[in-house]
């Protein structure tokens, strides 16, 4: 253990004890309950950022700086590289950068544009050419998840190496990740950076990420959470094609048991109906218990399809024997059938029961033939023996936008590891105006957060503690939009308006944050170890209302079922459209206030209705806050360098 890995582990842990130092004293201590309404939210927002801190420290406490590979390459390898409408000469010049890598393998462009001049120039290249067949057509796409799924099933090398269209690879690329697979047969994923070549010094988009893509995916590392991050990494075939099976499997069978829980619901009902004779009570009864028995034998572990032939063997025998009911009843209940609220969920891919249409074709008084049928349709909806209509393998996860992480979760609660090897093995283009970068930080807090809500690891079997914990770290981190209003508002009522959120600036307070944020800045800077950082640090604030659209928009697709819309990410040099003043709008208005606010401090400062101590706290912080959010007006003027020609990426 190094030096400065114990200096570390020293520092996180003396965050964490003087972190929750401070915000226990807060909470008991020195909230001024006369302004609760600003006083209650900033201590929240101060405990968010405890909890934060914690984060980021169980993250640093197993930094894991990896050795080569022992073992040499070994294995068959094809090489992807995803496309949808990125210019034919840049896709090409990714393509034959990858062809020339070292270690033998196959090329291919993964086309989901379907563009003849593009076919046309992999082929006269030499390389292989993938697009989606017509049998897609009217088939949830996934975009880039549906673009490699595709691929997968049209491919045979053991390994994958998967790039975005603008990824150039260095050619030793293979030979220096390969061999960890080797190495550990569990390893199904070797992440490497991403790093860009067509960004300055300055960076004033933030695109490098140094600290992601070093110490943090480093501490992830360490509890085997290194994640997929979409390019530039090499995943093995069994593990996907694994994933996909048993992601099927589990579709299926969610599918079959609400179908099966509705089905009991309307036969229930029809089994009270006090008009039918008993003989026919009796009948649908005995059905009913057959559901019941089916639902249990799929808890039992027993084959689905076996259950289900089962269900509708019986289910048919039934509408044999009450085909000769009331004809007249019969067909007033052929609309409900027709209505039955059994479709395929097009984000999902998978066959659900609407609960609300459900319970309003049980409220209908459906004849018992009209019922046996009704669970009929539900029965033939879920079939599984038909291959025409059964759903489709899905190795890469297509519950989010961002198919990258909920992939690797999905593989790591299969018991697959992860390596993340940091070394720069391919270099790409960065979005080089804010318009576009906002468009594509937004798609990554979006995609984040719908795992969040449709899988969210703290609750997902198969992780570890550890894993857990990495993984819910970086969707807590998109939730932060919340809290930097508070951090933003505080100040200026204060300064304003005279109204302290703490009962006093006192030597209290002082001893305690001050000890708590000293550390803190001092973990971060020998964690960072030189690396340029301020960049991330500012826009982790200055980027609050991209945060806060995240988090409204994915509660909406996911909660709500409404759409969300998948923006690709223009990588084309300058914008033709000149400063996005009207996409930053809340940044600026933030600004002008700020310093609205700062001018009025100070004047009530030298008029003497205002505290010197606490006016030079808020003081320190507004210029803070400024300083923090300039970086979005450097954003806005920023021209990147012209490009030959527009590139959009999935």
């Amino acid at each position: 253990m190094t030096a400065r890995f114990v200096t570390i582990r020293i520092l996180a842990l003396l965050s964490v004890l003087l972190g929750v130092n401070y915000v226990v004293w807060r909470w008991l201590d020195s909230v001024n309950w006369s302004a609760w309404w600003i006083a209650v939210p900033l201590v929240i927002a101060e405990t968010y950022s405890l909890i934060d801190t914690f984060f980021f420290c169980l993250t640093m406490w197993r930094a894991r700086e990896r050795p080569a590979p022992v073992s040499p390459p070994t294995g068959t390898v094809d090489v992807l590289i995803t496309t949808y409408n990125e210019p034919v000469d840049m896709v090409l010049a990714t393509a034959r950068a990858a062809k020339q890598i070292a270690y033998p393998h196959e090329t291919w462009i993964l086309d989901d544009g379907a563009r003849p001049d593009m076919a046309a120039a992999a082929r006269e290249a030499g390389i292989g050419y993938i697009t989606r067949s017509g049998d897609w057509e009217g088939k949830p796409r996934h975009a880039k998840a549906g673009n490699l799924n595709n691929a997968l099933f049209a491919t045979e090398g053991e390994f994958m190496l998967i790039l975005d269209a603008d990824q150039v690879p260095d050619p030793l690329i293979l030979h220096r990740t390969l061999g960890y697979f080797a190495d550990d047969p569990e390893v199904a994923l070797v992440q490497t950076p991403q790093w860009f070549v067509n960004v300055d010094d300055a960076d004033p988009l933030g695109s490098q990420a140094p600290l992601f893509y070093g110490p943090i995916q480093q501490g992830k590392d360490g509890w085997n959470a290194a994640f997929f991050c979409g390019s530039n990494a090499v995943l093995r075939r069994d593990a996907l094609m694994q994933l996909g099976i048993v992601g099927y499997v589990r579709s299926v069978e969610q599918s079959t048991v609400r179908a099966l829980r509705a089905a009991e619901t309307l036969l229930a009902k029809a089994a009270r109906d006090r008009l039918a004779d008993q003989g026919v009570r009796d009948q649908l009864t005995v059905l009913h218990e057959e559901v019941s028995t089916a639902r249990a034998d799929i808890a039992a572990g027993e084959p689905i399809a076996d259950v289900t032939f089962r269900v509708h063997s019986a289910v048919d025998a039934a509408s044999r024997r009450l085909v000769n009911a009331d004809l007249a009843q019969v067909r007033a209940d052929l609309a409900a059938i027709g209505e039955l609220p059994v479709q395929r969920d097009a984000e999902l891919d998978a066959f659900v029961v609407d609960d609300a249409g459900l319970d309003a074709l049980a409220a209908r008084e459906l004849s018992p033939l009209g019922a046996v049928e009704s669970v009929s349709a539900l029965m033939e909806a879920i079939r599984v023996d038909r291959p025409d209509e059964a759903q489709p393998l899905q190795p890469m996860a297509t519950i989010s936008v961002t198919e990258d992480m909920a992939t690797a979760m999905q593989l790591h609660a299969l018991g697959w590891r992860s390596v993340y090897h940091h070394e720069i093995l391919a270099r790409g283009l960065a979005p080089e105006d804010l318009r576009t970068m906002l468009t594509q930080r937004l798609r990554w807090a979006q995609g984040t957060l719908q795992v969040m809500l449709r899988d969210n690891p703290l609750l997902k079997k198969g992780l570890s503690a550890g894993q857990r914990l990495m993984y819910f770290a970086t969707m807590w981190s998109y939730l932060s939009g919340f809290t930097a209003v508070v951090y933003l508002a505080a100040p200026v009522i204060y300064l304003v308006f005279g109204v302290m959120p703490v009962t006093a600036w006192s030597v209290d307070f002082f001893a305690r944050f001050l000890p708590y944020f000293i550390v803190n800045q001092l973990l971060f800077l020998v964690v960072a170890r030189g690396l340029k950082t301020w960049r991330g640090q500012q826009y982790s604030l200055a980027l609050f209302p991209v945060w806060i659209k995240a988090c409204t928009s994915a509660f909406s697709n996911v909660v709500l079922r409404r759409p969300l819309g998948f923006a690709v990410t223009k990588k084309d040099g300058r914008s033709e459209l000149g400063p996005p003043w009207r996409e930053i709008w809340p940044q600026l208005t933030a600004m002008a206030i700020l310093v609205v606010a700062l001018f009025i401090g100070l004047a009530r400062l030298a008029v003497g209705t205002a505290d010197g101590t606490g006016t030079l706290v808020n003081t320190i912080w507004v210029v803070y806050d400024l300083v923090v959010l300039s970086v979005i007006i450097q954003a806005a003027l920023y021209r990147g360098p012209a490009a030959p020609a527009p590139k959009e990426t999935e």
